[in-house]
């Protein structure tokens, strides 16, 4: 028996019409999708911030119900890239789509279809993986009742171009942070995945180690807290992480930036800011880990590390190698 065998649950603790499966998760920046994850799985193992691009990797979040087992993968938001950084990330969402049991694409209701929209329904339209596809049109919440029928009927069209040889496409109306219409679109997801074993621990929740979870934490205090021009030249990178005891957890983290000005407005006056998002950073990372932690942040400047491929791989954003 193999490894992974002998972590699988036995069949006489499933049902038999136990389903199971990967959920892509995809849509434009900012429309809800970490928020949408986080609220299933009951905790954050993807940040989340107002500004757009937050999301920079693939992330899974493994939901587990005595009836299914739901892997969604959370991508970042599908958009036109003006450097390295941006050509990772839309490749990481694009690499999700193939490998789908279920798309899920998240839209934002509360404003009419956008042209990455309109670019996202034409990559739908010509993919080969025959896996359902769902529209999840979120931020219902933000609109007037009286507002919501005709916006609902133009990004169904939408829809319609996307999924053209589908004779019923599958939405959802929804909020993913109010929870409106998330337990429809829940049940609707795992009545179309296939039937199937568990393919992780019923008490995992993602595939990511705890160092990378904290990264993120701490960029997404970085993202809360500076200003418009800087969060998105910010990365993070764990140096050391340690437990020092029972309860006690030592990390070590640089944030990297590519001015000597940014570096200047993390550390604000005599190291203000950046002792503000240690600090709450710190406190996420302590209720992730459930211990105290002792957290160490240091501020290096790495000049258009966005467009230095060896400086992405370095990061953690390592492109693809392309093809002869």
């Amino acid at each position: 028996m193999s490894d992974i065998e002998e972590l699988l649950p036995g069949p006489e603790e499933l049902p038999e019409d136990h389903r199971s499966g990967f959920v892509a998760v995809i849509g434009r920046p900012n429309v809800g999708k970490s928020t949408l994850m986080n609220a299933y799985l009951g905790q954050k193992i993807a940040i989340v911030s107002p500004k757009p691009q937050t999301t920079r990797n693939r992330l899974l979040g493994i939901l587990t119900r005595s009836d299914a087992q739901v892997i969604f993968v959370d991508t970042p938001g599908i958009h036109k890239p003006r450097h390295k950084l941006g050509e990772y990330m839309r490749e990481q969402a694009l690499l999700a789509i193939p490998d789908a049991d279920v798309v899920l694409w998240l839209v934002d209701m509360s404003v009419l279809p956008t042209n990455e929209d309109e670019e996202i329904a034409e990559l739908l339209s010509r993919r080969k993986n025959p896996a359902p596809l769902v529209m999840g049109m979120n931020k219902v919440d933000l609109l007037e009742p009286d507002e919501i029928p005709a916006r609902e009927e133009v990004y169904r069209e939408l829809l319609a171009r996307a999924a053209p040889t589908e004779p019923e496409p599958h939405w959802v109306l929804l909020s993913a942070v109010r929870g409106d219409g998330r337990e429809e679109l829940l049940s609707l997801l795992i009545s179309l995945l296939p039937r199937g074993p568990r393919y992780y621990p019923p008490d995992q929740i993602t595939d990511q180690q705890e160092r990378f979870i904290a990264a993120e934490l701490i960029r997404e205090q970085a993202l809360h807290y500076l200003r418009q021009e800087v969060p998105h030249g910010v990365a993070v990178v764990i140096d050391e992480f340690k437990e020092r005891s029972a309860d006690l957890t030592y990390i070590s983290a640089t944030i990297y930036v590519e001015r000597e000005s940014h570096k200047g407005i993390i550390l604000g006056r005599e190291g203000s800011m950046l002792k503000r998002i240690g600090q709450a950073a710190r406190q996420e990372i302590e209720r992730m880990l459930g211990t105290r932690v002792y957290l160490d942040l240091w501020v290096k400047v790495r000049p258009r590390w966005r467009r230095d491929e060896k400086a992405l791989r370095y990061l953690g954003y390592p492109l693809p190698r392309k093809r002869r």
